[in-house]
């Protein structure tokens, strides 16, 4: 699977021990930054990833920051980026069979690396189930959307 992750300066050395679990996985992993703990401003990483989801450059995204509600609200002010902060193994996947979850967003501050590897591990294997009432779900949330 093509992932595409970034991450703020507080989700940085996270960031870093991710991209090698997953590539370690056999996955293509695109680092959209940051490079370092300098200071940075979430929503640019936010908005790198879900552009690189609804752009079809990566199939799937991973955000992280320090407590990870900034990046997910940040991504999902994009529309079509359906994007679930995480910390148990059971959100990750369920968020992908149930509501179609496209980006996985992590605490840095909140998970360590263990903790994230399962995650993302259980959202990159996840498939959405596209039973009927999963469906229907689905297409009120995206009429949301449109309403703004």
């Amino acid at each position: 699977m093509r992932i595409a992750i970034a991450a703020d300066h507080a989700g940085f050395k996270l960031k870093q021990e991710l991209l090698e679990y997953l590539r370690g996985l056999g996955h293509t992993v695109i680092d959209l930054g940051t490079n370092s703990e300098d200071p940075v401003d979430y929503p640019d990483y936010a908005e790198a990833v879900g552009k690189a989801v609804l752009g079809g450059t990566a199939e799937r995204g991973i955000l992280i920051c320090g407590s990870g509600v900034g990046a997910s609200v940040a991504a999902n002010k994009l529309k079509g980026i359906r994007a679930g902060l995480c910390h148990d193994t059971y959100s990750a996947h369920q968020g992908v069979e149930h509501d179609d979850m496209n980006v996985l967003v992590l605490g840095a501050r909140v998970i360590g690396p263990a903790l994230s590897n399962e995650l993302a591990e259980a959202f990159v294997h996840a498939t959405f189930s596209g039973e009927e009432r999963h469906v229907r779900r689905l297409n009120k949330v995206k009429a949301l959307e449109e309403r703004g």
